[in-house]
């Protein structure tokens, strides 16, 4: 066979070549005194039953790497690795009480002992996940943030988040009460009869917290942020009270009104339709459909031509028109209306067009007459 090139004999060589053993050099302690000798040996026997507990630990043989622990904070109790390694103990073996006071005791050493505060971190984190298993997020989030302060950690930070968002979700519901919740509505019913519209919205929003699936007590709370004039809140309130509630009147009629007041006509045409489907003889949406009417064809008739352009600008921004004036049909219709009147009056015969053309005039962004 061919001979080897020189490089790869050389490497093959190098491989099969043993390696030159490490020896440990023996650390001279003839100078020191026969107290400080003994705590360096007392020190270095103290890592080896932390390895030998280390072993153990990995072979769950968890009540011998204890006592191999404990063994190593006799001969060196000024090193907090040994206590934190008994947490973890604690910790696999679900003595939660027993992982909590060894966290303790261990950032405690390691702050006696100027410990780095990468390690005084880990041993509360530890403490904090003890917590959470107690279901004590109260201390688990404190230790969590006192970890923090020692060292900044990303997944300590992502452990303290969800800790914080599971508490806001447990408080959230230990606060509900309906009970509590009618005596907020009522309260707050009295304030808005007495046209005090800040705190009437401090007792509704109080009532929404007691019971936030309660779609008439957000509707109040929409009436009053009208009153002074947050509309973005009750529109937010509104929606949410259509979403828990999709039948309740009121709350189509509300929104109705809410969207004339911020000029959006052709939603509150929408509005009042969805409520008189529900209940036909509804007396609000049927007077609000009224006044909306009437608005459209005031603003039609009575608003200059800057005015008429601002009012159809605004309406281009809303997604529902935007994407009626994509509907290739109602594109067609549009069209018809100039070049084939015919065509166009036979495509209003259709609801649905009749209803998307309807939307584009009374938003102002179709002119007729």
């Amino acid at each position: 066979s061919p001979a080897s090139p020189p490089k790869a004999a050389a490497e093959k060589k190098k491989e099969t070549e043993p390696e030159p053993m490490e020896v440990e050099e023996e650390e001279d302690l003839s100078d020191l005194s026969p107290e400080e000798r003994k705590k360096k040996e007392d020190a270095k026997a103290a890592v080896a039953a932390k390895k030998k507990g280390n072993a153990l630990f990995m072979d769950k043989k968890f009540d011998e790497a204890l006592a191999a622990y404990d063994e190593a904070i006799e001969l060196d109790p000024t090193n907090m690795t040994y206590l934190a390694n008994k947490a973890a103990v604690y910790f696999n073996t679900k003595k939660y009480d027993e992982c909590i006071e060894a966290c303790a005791a261990a950032v405690e050493v390691g702050k006696e002992n100027r410990a780095p505060f990468e390690e005084r971190a880990k041993a509360l984190t530890r403490a904090a996940k003890a917590y959470q298993k107690k279901k004590d997020l109260d201390n688990a989030i404190k230790m969590c943030q006192e970890a923090q302060l020692e060292s900044y950690d990303k997944a300590t930070e992502r452990l303290l988040k969800t800790m914080q968002l599971e508490k806001k979700k447990i408080d959230t519901l230990a606060y509900q009460d309906d009970e509590k919740a009618e005596e907020a509505k009522q309260r707050g019913n009295a304030h808005f009869r007495n046209k005090e519209w800040p705190k009437a919205i401090q007792e509704y929003e109080e009532a929404v917290k007691r019971a936030p699936s309660n779609a008439a007590i957000r509707n109040n709370l929409a009436a009053a942020l009208c009153k002074i004039m947050d509309f973005n809140g009750a529109k937010t309130q509104i929606e949410k009270a259509i979403e828990l509630d999709p039948n309740y009147v009121k709350a189509w009629a509300r929104k109705g009104d809410l969207e004339v007041m911020v000029k959006e006509h052709h939603k509150a045409l929408d509005s009042y339709k969805k409520g008189l489907e529900i209940d036909p003889d509804n007396a609000a949406c049927k007077e609000g459909l009224k006044k909306a009417t009437y608005a459209i064809n005031m603003a039609n008739t009575n608003l200059t031509e800057d005015e008429k352009k601002a009012r159809a600008e605004r309406a281009m921004s809303d997604p529902a028109i935007q994407a009626i004036l994509q509907d290739p049909v109602i594109n067609q219709v549009l069209k018809d209306f100039s070049e084939n009147p015919n065509a166009a009056q036979d495509a209003m015969r259709d609801p649905v067009v009749r209803s998307k053309i309807e939307k584009l005039v009374a938003a102002g962004v179709l002119q007729v007459g």
